[in-house]
This record gives C-alpha cells, structure tokens and sequence, in this order.
C-alpha cells in the first residue's frame, strides 16, 4: 500500500466525517431562530450558524486524524511483531 493510498484514505475519512456530523450546526440554527427574531436580526444566525459549523468541522477532523493514527498505530505493530517472527525463527534455523 504505497503513501498515496494512505493520503487519499484519510482525505475521504476528513470528508466523511466533516459531512457526517450535523448536530452543532442545527443546534445553531434552533438557538439562533428564536434570538433572531427576538433582536430582530439576522447576526445571530451567522454567529451561531457559523459556530455550529465550524465545531461539527473540527469535531469530524479531529476524530478522522484519531481514527487515522490508531490505524498507523497498528500498522506499526503489527510490522514490529512480523519483523521480531522472522529474527526468532532466523535464530533457529
């Protein structure tokens, strides 16, 4: 698996994920709607708005780099464990 398989795997799970959380930006828009028709203004829903989206973004970023280094994590491992495999049966041949 050549390094570029692995940049577009974790480009597709940076997208997915930011795509795949919604909450904070509809909670965004539920507090925003109510204090905008109360100030009568439409700066709480970019203010709002713009923040649930954002923390959505970061929040599907953050666990996408998570998910990304617990697989290199792994990788690691189980490279370390197939290279000590093959010095111990080197060792007894």
């Amino acid at each position: 698996m050549g390094p570029q398989e692995n940049v577009k795997h974790l480009e597709e799970c940076t997208v997915s994920n930011a795509l795949g959380t919604w909450v904070f930006s509809v909670l965004g828009a539920l507090v925003a709607i109510p204090v905008g028709i109360k100030r009568k203004s439409l700066g709480p829903l970019v203010f709002f708005g713009t923040t649930g989206t954002m923390l959505d973004i970061i929040i599907g970023v953050t666990q996408c780099e998570r998910e990304h280094a617990e697989h290199q994590l792994k990788l690691l491992q189980d490279s370390q464990n197939a290279t000590t495999n093959n010095a111990e049966t080197d060792s007894l041949s």
